[in-house]
């Protein structure tokens, strides 16, 4: 009898044991797919950002433009009202 528990005990031990690498396994890819998600929202969040400065400085060459567009006009109503004058003086 005395056999018979140390098979019986030798015997759960061995089904609590591939019990135990299954669930680490199981447990080992969600981590890994925790790892994953993470480290895909981080690159997300930086190509956000990105986008953002990116757009910052599309808006600043775009006012600059727009500046210089006016300047330009300005400048050539005021050639055309000289020429103005000297036609008329």
């Amino acid at each position: 009898m005395e056999n018979g528990y140390v098979i019986l005990g030798i015997i759960a031990l061995l089904f609590l044991s591939m019990y135990g690498y299954s669930y680490l396994s199981v447990a080992m890819e969600k981590m890994k797919l925790k790892k994953e998600k993470k480290k895909e929202a981080q690159k997300e969040e930086l190509r956000r950002q990105q986008r953002v400065i990116n757009q910052e400085a599309r808006d600043e060459k775009f006012r600059k433009f727009n500046k210089r567009k006016e300047e330009i006009k300005h400048e050539l109503m005021l050639l055309e009202k000289m020429k103005e004058k000297q036609k008329a003086g």
